[in-house]
């Protein structure tokens, strides 16, 4: 089977299946129509179906637009889209009222789908299911609450969560520590933490017991201590380099060597769409680079640009999530909280290694 027959039949059982995940339209020779998968028109007979990637050549081809589904409408072109959104909205919603997020049944349901497609069509959209969609949503409140000096009792509540246990189920995975040390600004937690030498200058690693959670460059130890501490300005900083030199090394020789991997458990803190961000910067290979608009265009928000930026000007763990990859529409560097010339010796470093 060919690579033309492989995606046809993929295609084909996207249309039959009725998911929407599939960014293409098919028409039906017998009626002259073209729709977007996921259309609830009637099932087409497999031997009718031609595809197409757009309206366009659909349109080329002399077939019309489904009146029920538009897939010519920009209002209505991405169903898909459009759906997830609503669902996205009616959590925040529920959660901002204080109640608890509607069930994947319930979002299901209002989106027209059956819960397992919605739960795949939701995940290949948001890059999370709608669970962790709803738990992200809570722990930021949750984080937001605690550092502006609501009580534990208050920020749960207010967070959505129906009861403390099932928040303190997660407040280790949530916070890295427990919910009032985070409200502290980590009082009460210790970070070790060790500095040691890259061809980047000196670089910072800090642990906490769930794993790295701060990776900072900079032009002195002191300077990195510094950042770590404006981070957690009331955790116990522990300069632990003994203890951490093995780990330390693995950093450094990452830094060097990223192609190689980093084998070693992350504690990341961070909103939900900074999380997306991170994970479609981790998918960047190395050596090559992306724009922010492609990031953008990546998470299906293509007016996300600056949100993206922002994203990637709060990650908390320089090249291990590599967000010197990602440069300006131009390919122009900038945008590096780290210094522009590090970025370009990063980068200029992968095209070596290739």
């Amino acid at each position: 089977m060919t690579a033309e027959d492989t995606r046809h039949q993929a295609r084909l059982a996207a249309v039959l299946n009725r998911d929407q995940t599939g960014d293409f339209v098919y028409a039906v020779r017998t009626t002259g129509i073209y729709c977007r998968p996921g259309c609830p028109s009637r099932s087409p007979n497999p031997a009718n179906v031609a595809f197409f990637d757009t309206p366009a050549q659909a349109e080329q081809a002399g077939f019309r637009a489904c009146k029920r589904c538009r897939p010519d409408d920009p209002a209505h072109r991405d169903l898909a889209s459009n759906r997830v959104i609503r669902a996205c909205r009616a959590m925040e919603q529920a959660l901002d009222a204080g109640d608890e997020a509607p069930s994947l049944d319930d979002l299901a349901r209002g989106a027209g789908l059956s819960p397992t497609h919605f739960q795949r069509l939701f995940k290949s959209r948001a890059g999370v299911s709608p669970k962790e969609y709803a738990q992200a949503l809570r722990d930021e409140r949750v984080r937001s609450a605690l550092r502006s000096g609501s009580s534990v009792t208050r920020a749960l509540l207010d967070a959505g969560f129906g009861s403390a246990s099932r928040f303190y189920e997660r407040a280790g995975r949530t916070l890295g520590m427990n919910p009032a040390a985070y409200r502290k600004g980590g009082r009460g937690m210790t970070i070790r933490y060790a500095v040691a030498d890259s061809f980047l200058g000196p670089v910072l690693a800090g642990f906490t017991d769930l794993g790295v959670c701060a990776v900072e460059l900079g032009d002195t130890p002191e300077d990195l201590v510094r950042a770590l501490r404006d981070r957690f300005p009331e955790a116990d900083l522990c300069d632990a380099r003994a203890d951490l030199a093995p780990l330390l090394a693995e950093v450094a020789a990452f830094i060097a060597r990223p192609d190689h991997g980093l084998d070693l458990p992350l504690d990341i803190r961070g909103t939900a769409f900074q999380i997306r961000v991170w994970k479609e910067l981790a998918c960047i290979p190395v050596g090559e680079t992306r724009t922010y608009t492609d990031i953008a265009a990546a998470l299906d928000n293509p007016g996300a640009v600056r949100a993206v930026a922002s994203a990637c000007a709060a990650n908390p763990l320089a090249v291990v999530i590599p967000c010197h990859r990602v440069v300006g529409k131009s390919g122009r560097l900038a945008g590096y909280r780290w210094g522009i010339p590090r970025k370009r010796a990063l980068l200029d470093n992968e095209q070596n290694e290739e």
